[in-house]
């Protein structure tokens, strides 16, 4: 038995990277997203949230933008785990400090549904370190 699970390895790897190659940058990065937030421990997929589930989710910003709500500043962000992505919404800032384009991060709060989207409003989030040590 061990040595069918032992060729079984390199097949997989095999298929794996194969699939790599005839695969986008896109869908790289999300399965690339998907792995890095499965791997922060205690965190939901963002396609797994229910509407008013409480969630902690880990994630990466792809945009952040002023969008003022009734007339009261609001900082959105669209945090991205690979599955799908999840809107935040902190009602009454306009910017928080680590808050961009490109920063992980973990959130927390309760789900909320908003023209058809995920929403976190207010959430607890924890800034993650920037880059990979590359630089």
């Amino acid at each position: 038995m061990s040595g069918d699970n032992s060729s079984d390895q390199p097949q997989g790897r095999l298929r794996r990277m194969l699939s790599r190659l005839t695969s986008s940058s896109e869908e790289l990065q999300a399965e690339e997203l998907r792995e890095e937030s499965a791997a922060e421990s205690g965190c939901t997929p963002i396609a797994g949230c229910a509407d008013r589930d409480l969630v902690t989710v880990a994630g990466t910003l792809r945009t952040v933008t002023l969008r003022p709500r009734a007339g009261v500043p609001a900082l959105e962000a669209e945090l991205f785990d690979g599955t799908e992505p999840l809107d935040m919404v902190w009602l009454g800032r306009r910017s928080i400090a680590g808050i961009e384009p490109g920063r992980r991060l973990v959130a927390s709060g309760r789900i909320s549904q908003a023209r058809g989207r995920r929403v976190l409003f207010n959430p607890r989030y924890e800034l993650r370190p920037v880059g990979h040590g590359s630089e």
